[in-house]
């Protein structure tokens, strides 16, 4: 999206405020199409409720000129009063609760802030899918509640399913991570959450509010060096789309039934996204069957033709991009060309028409075109469903859940009673604004980290840095080593913000902003008690020197964690809460900074040019956290219940060519992957004395064919335990979809030979094979704990056979 820059959002926060002051309460009434009360409107075949809304749309489309119908090809939708249809902005934007980025929402006295959750990356943290959608459903609840007094509109472009692959990418902080399955879930969870769909699978299914899966597709440059994203070609391979990039986009689609897919301002192998037939029409509106629009990010039909140059007329940029699949152009750029490239015979009217008629489909759908919000079903919501104190009780509960400890050398968590003065020093102490990250709305209110802290205990505030960049004289060491050197505990906040990572923002560098490194050092050799680090960002650090240091206690990382993050911060630190979030990326050395291209997209090593690969799935070099980590207050111990049999038979057909020659790997589709479906079963016991949350992350290691992961995520699921309490979590593991491989051509396959499933230290091998019709196989089931790299084996079933 091309938001406002950083440092005008500030100003102009505050100049929509003067606005809405001045004016009072004057935004009431919502604003909507076909008036129950005006006879000549109701008698129109688009405003007739009973009829489908493919029905409606086409009837509206009907009645329309050429000259008309391009005012629905934008985001600023034109009025016409002759139909009783009013000015419609789509760009609404609630990627973390509901926003002021975007023209189509507004804060006023009325309503002056709504929930402001923590940033996607942390809130990934949790690896919680039931969290994701709780969350959804609240900012939705919200989202219709503003829209329903005038506030808001029904098309919010959220969430962002970019696979954050480069650890110095500015906008990872949007995304839910590196993993695709982790992203994967948590489209589906927030994209859910929000459409509310009830029934929604169905055509003409009613949605609360329209969720938008973007920027559509391998992209994830914004400005690096001077490389930018208007420009960037993402040279991307068949088996890295297909295998890293597309798999959060499809399950947006095909599980989430999502509203809309946002095609991204990048090319990818040469053409622009949003010009792009196969990816458009051919991958989200065919193989995926969207039901819904297709929306270009904003000015993408601009950029393709003035920065791009990929057409050489505007006429045929219009042309290329409604004929490739897209739908809506957030611009005006489809409004001022496509009547000239009509009459050009660039493109048709009939393609006109199907355009805004995905428009208008999903506009029915919401309600816009049935009357006043007031009486449908959501019409109950308002002003006083926003802010509400159970939404702001989980933005909470949210950022507890993701927070992250990194280190802790017993330090943690602390007791209150035993400590006269904390420290609380650090560019980030007193953050408030910097908490809720980018894409963000007024919140409900602040906590940052000093006002958490210091609703416990006595605290001594210092700085440290004037701004997190903290740098020159700006560094004020002094007084902060000062204070460390008189309390009973320091907690230093640091990190980033947006002035280091943000849109249009990519970092060049994996260590601290300025000299942070150093003021961190000074303040922990002077403390007189425990020191606890705290990280504040949205991408990660190399903290490799506190890692390691004696003089540094403990480490949390904290994302960007909403306006709760100060609270959810002194609940872990003092113990109320016990941390169970995990790192939803990798935490890289800053030497992958000084030697790795970010726009090298490869995702797979080189070991011929010495090229380490990207993300846990493929990364082989040393790492400073990796993807997954994270520690607790208690001791959590997994033991395999039941598991797929150690050899697991693959019946081929008899004609099948694998059945003649030895082959690597069969596809993952056909009769032979029926039945391949196994439970894993595990008890997870808290063996130890504090209460918490654990979650379970299933892995599989295949064998190594098409360049396979060396591990990837099947699975996770969140259980909380008491004390010595112990349960059960589930997995079903499908082998064609769960154990699958992206080939080199972008197929699917499935591996032969051994697949190990592991969590934690729990392994257990899966060993696929052909098996001929009628072959009996003896078999037992093996699973493997690996301790200090010894192995200890047990036999779990009896044997038996397969026929």
């Amino acid at each position: 999206m091309a938001a406002p820059p950083f440092l005008a959002t500030a100003l102009l926060v505050l100049t929509l405020t003067a606005l809405w002051c001045g004016n009072a309460v004057r935004a009431q009434t919502p604003v909507f199409a076909c008036d129950a009360s005006n006879a000549t409107l109701a008698s129109y075949g688009f405003c007739n409720r009973k009829a489908s809304a493919s029905a409606r749309a086409k009837d509206l489309t009907s009645r329309l000129t050429l000259a008309e119908k391009v005012g629905f090809l934008v985001d600023k939708q034109a009025a016409l009063p002759r139909l009783g249809i009013p000015e419609y902005e789509w760009w609404s934007e609630a990627l973390h609760g509901v926003s002021y980025v975007g023209p189509g929402t507004h804060f006023s006295p009325l309503v002056p802030g709504a929930t402001s959750f923590p940033q996607p990356i942390l809130t990934a943290a949790s690896f919680n899918a039931s969290l994701f959608r709780a969350i959804g459903e609240v900012v939705s609840n919200e989202a219709r509640a503003m829209h329903n007094v005038g506030l808001a509109g029904l098309t919010f472009w959220s969430p962002n399913i970019n696979i954050f692959r480069d650890p110095r990418w500015g906008r990872g902080q949007e995304t839910p991570g590196e993993d695709p399955l982790l992203a994967s879930r948590y489209a589906v969870g927030y994209v859910t959450g929000l459409q509310d769909a009830g029934a929604g699978n169905a055509t003409d299914g009613a949605l609360k509010v329209a969720a938008c899966c973007k920027h559509y597709t391998a992209y994830d440059v914004d400005n690096w060096k001077g490389v930018e994203r208007y420009t960037f070609d993402a040279k991307v391979s068949q088996q890295d789309l297909d295998d890293t990039f597309q798999p959060p986009f499809k399950s947006c689609v095909v599980d989430g039934n999502v509203a809309s897919v946002m095609c991204s301002y990048n090319k990818v192998n040469g053409k622009p996204t949003c010009a792009d037939k196969d990816l458009l029409s051919g991958v989200i509106r065919g193989d995926w069957n969207l039901n819904g629009y297709i929306s270009s990010d904003c000015d993408s039909v601009d950029v393709l033709y003035n920065k791009q140059h990929y057409t050489k007329t505007p006429e045929e940029a219009a042309a290329i991009t409604i004929k490739s699949g897209l739908d809506l152009n957030c611009g005006t750029f489809l409004a001022e060309h496509t009547v000239a490239a009509v009459k050009a015979g660039l493109v048709s009217e009939e393609d006109v028409d199907r355009a805004i008629t995905n428009n208008f489909i999903m506009l029915m759908r919401l309600g816009f075109f049935d009357g006043d919000p007031r009486k449908l079903a959501f019409g109950s919501l308002g002003p006083s469903d926003v802010c509400t104190s159970s939404n702001q009780e989980l933005a909470r509960e949210t950022a507890r859940q993701g927070i992250v400890l990194l280190k802790n050398s017993g330090a943690l968590p602390l007791t209150a009673k035993s400590i006269k003065s904390m420290a609380v020093i650090g560019p980030n102490a007193n953050a408030s604004f910097t908490m809720i990250g980018n894409y963000e709305g007024t919140p409900c209110k602040y906590t940052t980290p000093l006002q958490g802290l210091g609703a416990i205990v006595a605290t001594v505030y210092q700085p440290g840095c004037s701004n997190v960049g903290c740098s020159g004289n700006s560094l004020q060491l002094s007084t902060a080593v000062a204070a460390a050197a008189s309390a009973d505990v320091t907690v230093l906040v640091v990190g980033a913000d947006q002035s280091i990572e943000r849109e249009s923002l990519d970092r060049t560098s994996l260590v601290l902003p300025g000299q942070q490194t150093q003021l961190i050092s000074a303040v922990a050799n002077a403390s007189s008690g425990p020191v606890i680090l705290v990280v504040m960002s949205g991408g990660p650090f190399d903290i490799s020197f506190a890692k390691v240091s004696d003089k540094i206690s403990a480490i949390l990382w904290v994302g960007y964690p909403g306006e709760a993050g100060g609270a959810a911060l002194a609940d872990i630190i003092f113990g109320h809460y016990n941390p169970s979030g995990r790192l939803p990326v990798t935490w890289y050395p800053a030497s992958y900074a000084d030697t790795v291209e970010m726009t090298d997209m490869r995702m797979r090593p080189d070991t011929s040019t010495g090229y380490p690969g990207r993300t846990y799935r493929f990364y082989t070099g040393e790492t400073v956290f990796a993807f997954g980590d994270g520690l607790s207050y208690t001791t959590m111990s997994h033991s395999l219940v039941s598991a797929p049999p150690s050899e697991v038979p693959v019946r081929l057909a008899e004609d099948h060519p694998c059945r003649a020659e030895e082959c690597a790997s069969v596809e993952a589709a056909g009769d032979h992957c029926e039945g391949l479906a196994y439970d894993v079963h595990l008890r997870v016991e808290n063996a130890g004395a504090v209460a918490g949350a654990h979650s379970v992350l299933l892995f599989s290691s295949p064998p190594s064919v098409h360049g396979a992961p060396a591990k990837h995520l099947l699975g996770f699921e969140k259980v909380s335990l008491a004390p010595g309490e112990a349960g059960t979590v589930a997995f079903r593991v499908d082998v064609c979809r769960d154990l699958s491989v992206v080939d080199e051509l972008g197929q699917r396959k499935v591996a032969l030979g051994g697949h190990t499933l592991h969590v934690g230290d729990l392994k257990h091998t899966m060993n696929l094979r052909i098996l001929s019709r009628g072959q009996k196989m003896r078999f037992h089931l093996v699973g493997v704990i690996e301790l200090d790299e010894k192995y200890r084996s047990w036999e779990l079933v009896k044997g038996g056979e397969i026929i």
